[in-house]
Order: structure tokens, then sequence, then C-alpha cells
């Protein structure tokens, strides 16, 4: 599910999870791990496989294991986004094609994304289900505020330049050059002295920290319990229908 390949003192990790890189219980599992391993590295490289970095949730195995499973998924979902967005050492994100949603957000928990090709954003209110809090503060905290609200309302998925200039990325690189330039930055940041940069990065996130803290228990409650109502996996099928067709 993670492929992990060390060039230096850099930890390169590729999510490789089926064609699409969907996020399932599992999959979000092998991330966190795979992460937390990787926390002692001078600096990480996340990207994907193929031509897909991640297509979000798996919606198709969410409908199949039903309300019961929501719960459980969606721990699983915050624990992964908290653990990447938290992570002492500096993460890169190499953004090799699609990132939608669930893929997207992990994009956007990382220290810094370099983008060459595919599309980004973050349609959840399209699927037709509310943002977990953990997820929706770390889009607001990456996002310039200036455009985060319409991009979280419209669902909007932008192509790379579009991405650039609505921030949801630091730079674009042509895909054969993606990796290396990936490279390069993430050694930029290892050369900086360790306690510094891990000073920085917690100050940086402590408001959204503080934000994801005090609101779990209320919003999250709801997110919840909306994910889980039939109407809402209704709403998944239909949206499954019109973009991917059936499975």
């Amino acid at each position: 599910m993670i492929q992990r390949e060390q060039n230096g003192d850099v930890a390169i990790l590729r999510l490789a999870h089926g064609k699409a890189s969907t996020l399932d219980l599992e999959f979000l599992g092998a991330i966190s791990r795979a992460a937390d391993d990787a926390r002692e590295a001078r600096a990480i490289v996340l990207t994907g496989s193929g031509s897909i970095f991640s297509a979000g949730v798996d919606l198709f195995r969410l409908l199949n294991d039903g309300p019961a499973s929501i719960g459980t998924f969606l721990d699983a979902l915050d624990h992964t986004i908290l653990t990447l967005f938290e992570l002492e050492a500096p993460v890169v994100a190499a953004v090799n094609g699609h990132a939608i949603a669930g893929g997207a957000i992990l994009v956007q928990a990382c220290d810094y994304r370099i983008m060459s090709g595919g599309k980004i954003g973050v349609p959840e209110l399209l699927v037709g289900v509310p943002f977990p809090v953990a997820a929706l503060e770390v889009v607001r905290f990456a996002t310039p505020p200036q455009h985060v609200q319409k991009l979280a309302y419209t669902g909007a998925t932008l192509g790379r330049d579009d991405a650039l200039a609505h921030g949801l990325i630091d730079e674009i690189a042509a895909p054969e050059e993606l990796e290396t330039r990936a490279l390069e930055v993430a050694r930029h940041f290892a050369s900086t002295p360790r306690d510094s940069f891990v000073l920085a990065k917690r100050t940086l996130r402590e408001p959204a920290l503080r934000r994801i803290a005090r609101a779990r228990t209320s919003i999250d409650r709801d997110v919840r319990r909306i994910w889980a109502e039939p109407a809402t996996h209704a709403r998944i099928r239909d949206y499954l229908d019109r973009t991917v067709g059936k499975k």
C-alpha cells in the first residue's frame, strides 16, 4: 500500500493502493503508520503512483460497509490527516496527478506542495457529505483566506495553473522533473536545524489545532450522524452514478 524508499536523508513515501489510491480503512492505517515510522527522517516526500495521487475516500467501499462503519472510518481519516499535519519532519507533497477530496486534504496537510498534473480540490459538499472538523481546518490553514470559502462551497477541482493561482499548491513542475524537484525542496528543509523547524511548524499550526480540539466534540457528532444517514448514502450513490458509473 505504501512503498518507502530512502534517498539519502529523505524518505520517499509512495501511495500505491489500486489504480487511484482511494482511502479506505486499511489504507489510512498504512499511511499513518508509514508517516509515523518516517518521523525521524530529516525530511519526507509524499507522492503517488502512476497518474493519480489519491482520488479521495473510497465511496464504493463506504457504501458497501454501511452506516455502522462510519465512526471507525472517520476516526481513521482524522488520525491520518493529523498525523501528517503534526509530523515533526518536513513533508513535501509531490502531486503527480489527481488529488481529490481526501486526497487533496492529504496534500494540504503537508509543508510544501509541488504539482505536475491532474486536478486538485475538495468536492465533499458536491458528493453530499460535510467536512469533518480536522479536514476542513487543514484546508483553511493551507488555503489563502480569499479562496477557501469559495473552494469549499463550490467543490471546484482545479488544474495545476489555477491551483497555483488559488494557493492550493506552492509550485508547478514538469512530470519528469517532479520527484527531483521535490527532493531538492525536501533537502533544503532538511538543512534547517531540526529544533527550529519543529518550533516554527508547531507555532504556525497551533491555532488550527486549537480549533480542531475545541470543535470536534460538538461538530463532528453532527458530521458522523449526517455521513451515516440513508439520505446521505443515496446522495453518494447518485454522485457516483453521475461521475464514475456503477460498480
